[in-house]
């Protein structure tokens, strides 16, 4: 796709896998419940699972049934809380230093950085603030009344097409600036083929193409 180079700057970045080694969602519900009732309920979920990876069941069912079998019921305040532990405990050793380098390289080129995922913001939030990004798209939980989780998301997962569609929300028309995007997962694809320069399972030479 041709742009004009005078055009404003977009980066955005995939969060689980681009930026980190491996998944964090699970980490963090482990966080949540500990050790020996994680174990537990991954066990219980195995079926849920199997189906997923056998492709009988969507990305966003089976990260539904997940969610509610470790969060139904759980205080919102309590959950952040752990989220901000989690971020200063466990995510710094799941970093790629590589994708935090060009991270680095879009802030001091003033371009426009998004992290985009579908982990939730209970801990995403938090951590993209500290780490200067300029907005976070991501998946939330819905609450009761008096601030208990449910276990269902508020709103679509940020996954597959969802992630494009919320990026053409916030950004308006695709003619008026130049989009990088780094991914790793099929659940990436749609942004990375939106994309002026696509970045898929690697990161480049810090220079603009």
């Amino acid at each position: 796709m041709k742009t004009d180079r005078n055009l404003p700057v977009v980066a955005a970045f995939d969060f689980d896998g681009t930026l980190t080694y491996g998944d964090s969602l699970l980490l963090f519900l482990r966080a949540v419940v500990g050790t020996r009732r994680f174990t537990r309920n991954m066990v219980d979920l195995a079926p849920i699972l199997l189906a997923y990876k056998g492709g009988r069941l969507s990305n966003d069912e089976a990260k539904q049934r997940v969610l509610m079998r470790f969060l139904a019921g759980q205080e919102l305040a309590g959950l952040e809380q752990i989220g901000r532990h989690f971020i200063q405990s466990t995510l710094p050793y799941l970093l790629r230093r590589r994708a935090l380098q060009r991270l680095a390289w879009h802030q001091r080129q003033n371009h426009r950085c998004i992290l985009i995922s579908a982990s939730l913001d209970l801990y995403l939030k938090p951590w993209a603030e500290s780490m200067a990004f300029t907005e976070v798209l991501c998946s939330g939980l819905e609450l009761t009344p008096t601030g208990l989780v449910t276990g269902r998301l508020s709103g679509k997962n940020c996954y597959g097409e969802e992630k494009l569609r919320r990026l053409a929300a916030l950004l308006g028309e695709r003619r008026r600036y130049r989009l990088y995007a780094y991914g790793d997962s099929r659940g990436d694809q749609a942004l990375l083929d939106y994309a002026d320069y696509p970045y898929y399972r690697r990161f480049p030479v810090e220079r603009l193409p």
